[in-house]
C-alpha cells in the first residue's frame, strides 16, 4: 500500500492537484454564476479572502480562479482590496518565522554551504549590490503567484526591514501582481 502513494516529488504532486482542482471548481457553471451574483460587499469580501488565498503556495490556485471568476468591474479596488488580504496574510507569515524561526537561522548561518554561498555572493556583489539583488528577488517572489512564503523568509530571516516598511512593500508588491492577474 505504501508503494502506491510513493512519489518523489510529493509537493509538486499536491501543487498540480491543487491547480487542477482550481481549474474545476472556478469552471464549474453554478460556481461562475455564483460568484458573479455576490452582492457589492460579499465582492469585496471574496477578493479579502482571494488575497490572503493568493499569499500561500498551495492556495494560491484558488486565489487566482477566485480573483478571475470575480471579474471586478473596478479592477484596481479589488486589486487594494486583495492586497490587503495578501498583507494580512505575509504579516501572519512574518510574525511567526520572526518568533519561531530565527533560531534556526542563526544556525543555519553557521553551516558550511551557507558559509561558501555567503563567500562567494560577498566576493562578486558589493554590500549594497547584494541587499538590492535580495530585495528584487523577494519582491519578485511576493508579487508572483509563487508561494510568498519564500519572500517573505527571504526578508523576515535575512534582512533587518522594520515591519512597516515589510507591510509598504508588500502591498505595493501585491497590488500590481493582482492588477496583473485581474488584467488577463
Amino acid at each position: 500500500m505504501k508503494r502506491l502513494f510513493r512519489f518523489n516529488y510529493p509537493k509538486l504532486v499536491a501543487l498540480a492537484l491543487a491547480i487542477v482542482a482550481a481549474y474545476i471548481i472556478f469552471t464549474h457553471p453554478a460556481v461562475v454564476a455564483w460568484l458573479t451574483n455576490l452582492e457589492f460587499l460579499h465582492r469585496k469580501w471574496a477578493a479579502f479572502i482571494a488575497g490572503i488565498l493568493l499569499a500561500f503556495g498551495f492556495t494560491a490556485p484558488f486565489g487566482i480562479g477566485l480573483f478571475i471568476t470575480l471579474n471586478p468591474a473596478n479592477l484596481w479596488l479589488a486589486a487594494s482590496i486583495g492586497a490587503l488580504g495578501s498583507v494580512f496574510a505575509d504579516i501572519v507569515i512574518f510574525k511567526t518565522i520572526r518568533m519561531s524561526f530565527m533560531d534556526e537561522f542563526k544556525r543555519l548561518e553557521k553551516t558550511s554551504a551557507f558559509e561558501f554561498v555567503e563567500r562567494e555572493f560577498h566576493r562578486d556583489f558589493k554590500a549594497h549590490v547584494r541587499n538590492y539583488l535580495l530585495y528584487i528577488f523577494a519582491g519578485l517572489v511576493i508579487a508572483s503567484p509563487l508561494p510568498d512564503e519564500v519572500g517573505v523568509v527571504m526578508l523576515a530571516g535575512l534582512t533587518r526591514i522594520r515591519p512597516l516598511l515589510f507591510i509598504v512593500i508588500s502591498f505595493a508588491l501585491h497590488l500590481l501582481g493582482i492588477a496583473v492577474i485581474l488584467s488577463l
